[in-house]
């Protein structure tokens, strides 16, 4: 089936509440969503100093897996995506909070909202399914509607990271003899080198303020008209706290053994086992209810799945 615009690809991925959590984090279980909600809004929310003070916004919300962990958190949390139906799950699941709103965008605007009326911004899994121009479109938006001393938090694949790049030639494979129509798919995977994905975020008014490089992702932490002095203490924090803010290298290792599953590289008895042998670490429960749910409803392609 081919798709014509950004809309119509994640309205046919959101047809089910299923469906959309499969689209945002690739399972179809709620418990899973829940636990890689958890896991990024943390990420989110260091990087950003999120506080109860700050009128927040995630550009691309999907089924809101990470706003339904941050919007506690803060004043007002504004959630907006291209697909009105992802906004009908995300607003089912967001439904005991008050201090929420959304918006369906129509094009690659944020329109909807007012200049200066956000105090911080972030976007996660978004931005790397989006033409180039899209993106620094919608970099330009956040500008506009983050008010000066504000900050966002952005990232998309990191091409020049070794997994990063791995991630890319599975996606040339994957279209590899395909028609060139096809291949420009609207809502494929696109890559960006960390200075490239940097220069967007400058070029868009953003002093970037930390950039994490050590994972297939960029991760970049920017402010809005910040003073010399509080660019020097955001460098600091965001340097003490960069291990809790940026993918660590077992997080890496672990997402590539999972595309590794994917695309039929590995079987998921690997990955089980990797996972045993990391016991307790932090992204353990992020990839094991993924990996076993993955496994359990493809028997066909990998066995029963044991116990």
């Amino acid at each position: 089936m081919e798709f014509e615009s950004y809309k119509q690809f994640w309205d046919h991925q959101a047809a089910t509440p299923e469906s959309a959590l499969a689209a945002v984090d690739g399972s179809t279980s709620e418990q899973v969503v829940q636990i890689t909600g958890q896991f990024t809004a943390q990420q989110v929310a260091i990087a950003l100093a999120l506080n109860k003070e700050d009128r927040l916004l995630e550009l691309g919300c999907g089924v809101g897996r990470i706003g339904r962990e941050l919007a506690p958190h803060c004043q007002h949390w504004t959630g907006v995506d291209i697909s009105e139906k992802m906004i009908l799950h995300a607003r089912e699941r967001l439904g005991p909070f008050e201090n929420v709103d959304f918006h369906q965008l129509s094009r690659s605007s944020l329109d909807v909202l007012e200049d200066n009326c956000l105090t911080k911004a972030y976007s996660v899994a978004v931005l790397c399914h989006m033409d180039k121009e899209d993106l620094y479109l919608y970099l330009q938006e956040l500008h506009r509607a983050v008010r000066p001393g504000g900050l966002i938090y952005v990232e998309t694949w990191n091409l020049a990271h070794p997994i990063g790049w791995k991630r890319w030639e599975y996606e040339v494979k994957n279209w590899h003899g395909s028609e060139q129509k096809q291949r420009k798919d609207v809502a494929r995977n696109q890559f960006c080198t960390p200075d490239e994905f940097e220069l967007y975020v400058r070029h868009a008014g953003f002093t970037p303020l930390a950039c994490y490089t050590g994972s297939p992702w960029v991760q970049v932490v920017a402010g809005h008209t910040l003073d010399d002095t509080e660019v020097a203490l955001q460098h600091q924090r965001l340097s003490e706290q960069a291990a809790e803010i940026a993918y660590s290298p077992l997080f890496g290792q672990l997402f590539e053994q999972t595309v590794d599953v994917i695309y039929g590289a590995i079987h998921p008895r690997e990955v089980i086992d990797f996972l045993d042998q990391h016991a307790g670490e932090k992204e353990i429960p992020v990839f094991r209810p993924f990996i076993e749910t993955m496994w359990k409803k493809q028997p066909e392609r990998w066995g029963e799945f044991p116990g």
